[in-house]
């Protein structure tokens, strides 16, 4: 894995709201990642979130038209609380170390993983922002994108508007048909340069979660299959929007509560714990 990060590629995350890193993972590292979440996806049988009676392509209270939602990706999260290799591969210190040193954070939790899966022929995702679905509140937020296939123009790689970050707030906008529907918030982005970001199958991105970014539609008749994880810098607190937070837990919590549980979200690193290379 190709763990370690320069001044200039964190330089580039925290100005532009995203970085992609080319050849993060090698061959062997890729089929393992590939068979680890091929499995975890197979064990699923289709449940999106553990837990939750929600399937992939179903309503789930982020996407306001579901039926074509369900064609631009199947969506699954929290792969690693149902199978221990991708659970290994989420809580991997070293990849916590990057989310941290790009976002500037002292610690690193989990918030929630996902497989997302574009199919052939399938619809573009829609500009969108990640952080104001969570149930926290943090301009640090930060996710990764790892392609395990080639994701390329034609099938649905990922675009940013760089330096959006700096720009977008909290406001919940739901994703849904229209491309460009987010510019109705945010008016000033209209007319922003945007970046594509097609990545070779073991590349990755990091991107801030208050960066705007979405996907083409997939116009061929393969799949375009990425790993992610999104993280919550360590120290946060309860803001009131349940997200994927389990029945049980989310009941037990009031709005400021610190969001420090280790079964749900996981310090996966923090600068007092040493990284084994």
């Amino acid at each position: 894995m190709k763990h370690q990060l320069t001044e200039d590629q964190v330089k580039s995350y925290q100005d532009n709201g995203f970085v992609v890193i080319e050849n993060f993972l090698p061959a062997e590292e890729l089929d393992h990642w590939r068979n680890a979440v091929t499995g975890a996806v197979e064990e699923r049988a289709g449940i999106k979130i553990p837990g939750k009676d929600i399937r992939t392509g179903e309503a789930d209270g982020i996407n306001e038209d579901s039926d074509y939602f369900a064609k631009v990706f199947d969506q699954l999260l929290n792969l690693w609380q149902t199978n221990d290799v991708v659970k290994e591969l989420m809580l991997d210190q070293r990849i916590g170390k990057m989310a941290a040193q790009l976002s500037g954070a002292d610690g690193i939790r989990i918030w929630h993983d996902q497989a997302l899966i574009k199919r052939p022929w399938a619809n573009p995702t829609a500009w969108h922002l990640d952080t104001p679905f969570w149930s926290f509140s943090d301009r640090r937020a930060i996710s990764i994108w790892v392609a395990l296939d080639d994701a390329t123009l034609e099938n649905g790689c990922l675009f940013f508007i760089p330096g959006s970050h700096k720009i977008t707030s909290f406001d919940k906008i739901t994703i849904g048909r229209n491309m460009d529907g987010i510019f109705e918030v945010y008016p000033q982005l209209k007319n922003s340069k945007t970046a594509a970001a097609p990545m070779k199958a073991g590349s990755c991105s990091f991107h801030n979660g208050l960066t705007v970014h979405g996907a083409n539609a997939n116009m061929t008749n393969g799949f375009r299959r990425a790993m992610t994880c999104a993280y919550m810098p360590d120290g946060n607190t309860f803001n009131g929007e349940p997200n994927i937070l389990p029945d049980a837990y989310l009941h037990s919590l009031k709005v400021g509560d610190v969001l420090n549980n280790d079964e749900q979200n996981p310090l996966i690193y923090h600068v007092s714990t040493p990284v084994s290379a």
